[in-house]
């Protein structure tokens, strides 16, 4: 999967390629630091001071990569995928292997620091499925009609212990297609010419 940035986004990045390396590493620290705490005007400032540049910059430097990583470890993304994503924003190949490096390093403690923080989106808890069959009915008195009735959990944001249930019912031709779709898709989202349309898309 390929991360798609908006234009925005690419133009907040595109800081990172006007500073040293050991720049880009320290706005990594902090883009981290504040996926922890919160943000702090002061740490924009102090950076700003040291680099001779507006504020705005830095805070649109670091807010960028932030949300780099926080994507990228969100949808778990591979490390080709990553390096395809970043490829959009015309960096050289060293602040590419500095960028997927950080990612690296640092995408089990963004995943675990995004895990707790309180959401409102209901998150998959448990599935529960059933096979009915019904054989005969007052018209028909020798029939086969098969019937998959799934029962989905959800809970209600991360670490609530309230739960929804949803049940769908299928029959099994149609869950089979809809099994078939969803994985010819997910192998589409893997070929060359799916990357190099998302990597166009804006």
């Amino acid at each position: 999967m390929l991360l798609v940035l908006s234009e925005d986004h690419k133009d907040h990045l595109s800081f990172l390629a006007k500073v040293e390396p050991t720049v880009v590493g320290e706005f990594g620290r902090i883009a981290l630091e504040f996926l922890r705490r919160g943000t702090s005007p002061k740490v924009y400032e102090g950076a700003a001071r040291k680099l001779g540049v507006p504020v705005e910059l830095v805070q649109h430097g670091v807010e960028g990569l932030m949300f780099l990583m926080t994507e990228s470890s969100k949808h778990m993304i591979s490390e080709v995928d990553f390096l395809d994503s970043v490829l959009v924003l015309g960096f050289g190949e060293e602040l590419n292997q500095m960028l997927l490096q950080l990612y690296l390093q640092h995408h089990g403690q963004v995943r675990t620091i995004l895990s707790q923080l309180p959401s409102t989106l209901p998150a998959y808890h448990n599935l529960e499925w059933r096979l009915d069959v019904q054989l005969a009915s007052r018209s028909f008195r020798h029939q086969v009609i098969p019937m998959m009735t799934i029962r989905l959990l959800l809970t209600r944001g991360c670490g609530s212990s309230d739960h929804i249930s949803r049940v769908l019912q299928t029959d099994p031709s149609t869950l089979l297609h809809l099994i078939s779709t969803l994985e010819a898709a997910l192998a589409a989202m893997k070929t060359s010419h799916a990357r190099r349309i998302l990597r166009n898309i804006k």
